[in-house]
């Protein structure tokens, strides 16, 4: 029997953060992440994530870094 290989188009599931905004906030990082919102606090405080401030108290994550950390872990700098 011959196996196919299906590309993640075809299935429906590609890239998360291909649709995403340069910027988003803390919570959408985490549904993206599987964390919980507090959780992802914790990691922007920590400086876990690749976070920026506007506004004094807003805080949003930077996409393309985020996008780094995943692929390539603790390689990436934030």
């Amino acid at each position: 029997m011959e196996h196919k290989k299906i590309s993640t188009s075809e299935v429906g599931r590609g890239d998360p953060l291909d649709d995403l905004p340069a910027l988003i906030s803390v919570p959408r990082a985490a549904a993206v992440l599987g964390l919980t919102r507090a959780t992802a606090y914790r990691y922007v405080a920590a400086g876990a994530l690749p976070a920026r401030r506007f506004g004094g108290r807003r805080v949003y994550i930077v996409t393309a870094k985020l996008r780094d950390l995943i692929e390539h872990g603790d390689e990436v700098a934030a």
